[in-house]
């Protein structure tokens, strides 16, 4: 019996339909996706980076502003209400003393581990008040502190790894901050000093500002402090980090500026007179984190963005107060941890790799009643850190489709490593964010797979955690101008925005 052509073609249709109704649901999403689902690597720009952040001839500061003042960036604000300064790589300000690459990322990685394990301690243990003697004699315990609002890591180089140009005082004297959304207070080290580390900028003398006033013990911003004391009717101030790191001094108002585009007057900061640990190189933090005490509350903005560069470039890219986000911005729900306000979580659905979606509950992701779990974004931890069931999932998918990648040995806490030193361009698979709402952001090879030493050895940029928290690392963020929308709980992200 003849069959005609439009039957064969019915059940040819039928038959796929059948096959695809079949597949595991994963399979399904990533023959529908449209994201690509590979990235080129440009191998060997990035090892000409891991030599260049090693080099004498690396651009100053100083050179690195004179070009910028001369060149349109990628990305600025059109608002007249808007305000930013420049932020910097680490090693723009501090220049790497390191025998090779792989010393450097020995150092960045112990950095990077202490960093983690102040942000989880510091949401493990709920803020108390301490009298100024506590807070001197609990240095000598062992373990995380109840008060210590983590900033960075620490390591025989320093801490901070992005840096702005921050005015303070009037007149206005500049100085190198280091910028962390993970915390709240900011604070600089000023004269007289008991104990300060090297900085690069002069330390600040609070008798050469008009506008400097201390903050007295009764006033609402001495009670938002997790710990205080009093001294001569002054509000005292003290916070630890978990690398054994402290600031200490008396709480103020002062008057701070972002280069010619405004000031703003009685900004609360801390002036550390005790500064002992590893933050060589900056003055002291500008707290870009959630709380009443954090920059971006005290000037009222009603957003901020970033743009981190490469951490081993000598670019620079700007910090924006009150800028409308780029239009072609992702975004995703910003959500809040009742438990603890300084950090931001966002609404994080699933992760894919290579076009296919992992197999993991997207309430892995989400803050439970005890504050416990979801995910951060956060701008001083480097490596994104996924609970062990997530990164699992993530790295055995990963491999499974980087069959073309020869392996290599692991490397610290990176178990999963390639061996690039054949390759001058390399295909990575996609790894992709989607967030609650139905939006989805790619990542760029360089955010997923980062250099290990000069010779061509890379690993996965994801690490496992045992803790509830998940962390949204500055590795993934490099090259992405990355918004926080106050008004509108949303935070976006745009890629090669900075």
């Amino acid at each position: 019996m003849a069959i005609s052509l439009s039957n064969l073609i019915s059940f040819f249709i039928l038959t796929i339909i059948v096959f695809v109704s079949f597949l595991p649901c994963s399979l399904c999403r990533s023959l529908v996706s449209s994201l690509p689902h590979s990235q080129i690597l440009d191998v060997s720009k990035s090892i000409q980076n891991t030599l260049q952040v090693l080099s004498p001839n690396l651009k100053s500061l100083q050179q690195q502003e004179a070009i910028k003042q001369q060149q349109q960036p990628l990305y600025s604000s059109s608002s007249s209400s808007a305000f930013s300064v420049s932020i910097y790589p680490r090693s723009s300000l501090v220049k790497p003393q390191h025998r090779d690459y792989t010393s450097l990322t020995l150092s960045r990685l112990a950095r990077d581990t202490a960093r983690v394990s102040s942000l989880t301690a510091m949401l493990q243990l709920s803020p108390t008040n301490f009298t100024y003697s506590d807070l001197k004699s609990v240095r000598t315990m062992s373990g995380p502190e109840e008060f210590q609002t983590p900033v960075t890591s620490g390591s025989s180089e320093g801490s901070g790894e992005y840096f702005a140009r921050l005015g303070v005082g009037e007149p206005a004297k500049e100085f190198y901050m280091a910028i962390d959304t993970g915390s709240d207070i900011n604070w600089l080290q000023c004269e007289p000093c008991s104990e300060c580390y090297q900085q690069t900028d002069p330390i600040f003398n609070p008798s050469d500002s008009s506008t400097y006033n201390p903050v007295s013990c009764d006033s609402p911003e001495c009670s938002a402090l997790d710990a205080s004391s009093c001294y001569v009717d002054t509000c005292m101030y003290q916070v630890s980090y978990g690398d054994g790191s402290y600031t200490e001094g008396e709480l103020a108002t002062e008057t701070v500026s972002f280069g010619n585009s405004g000031s703003f007057s009685n900004v609360v900061i801390g002036c550390g007179h005790d500064n002992e640990g590893l933050f060589t190189g900056s003055a002291g933090l500008l707290g870009l984190g959630g709380g009443s005490l954090s920059l971006p509350s005290q000037v009222k903005a009603t957003s901020f963005s970033y743009c981190l560069v490469d951490s081993d470039s000598d670019s620079s890219s700007t910090l924006e107060f009150n800028s409308a986000g780029p239009n072609d911005s992702v975004f995703a729900p910003l959500l809040r941890n009742s438990k603890r306000d300084t950090f931001f979580y966002i609404g994080l659905e699933g992760i894919s790799v290579g076009g296919e979606m992992l197999q993991v509950p997207a309430s892995i992701f989400q803050v439970d009643d005890n504050g416990r779990g979801g995910i951060i974004v956060d701008s001083g931890t480097a490596v994104t850190r996924l609970q062990s069931r997530v990164y699992d999932a993530l790295r055995d998918t990963f491999v499974k489709y980087a069959q073309n990648l020869p392996s290599s040995d692991r490397f610290e806490l990176f178990d999963t490593c390639f061996d690039l030193s054949s390759m001058r361009r390399a295909s990575v698979p996609t790894v992709a964010f989607h967030f609650s709402g139905g939006k989805t952001l790619p990542l760029h090879a360089q955010n997923t797979l980062v250099p290990i030493d000069s010779s061509g050895k890379y690993c996965l940029a994801f690490a496992p955690t045992d803790e509830s928290l998940s962390i949204i690392g500055n590795v993934q963020q490099q090259g992405t101008r990355v918004s926080y929308d106050l008004t509108n709980n949303l935070v976006g992200f745009s890629r090669d925005k900075c």
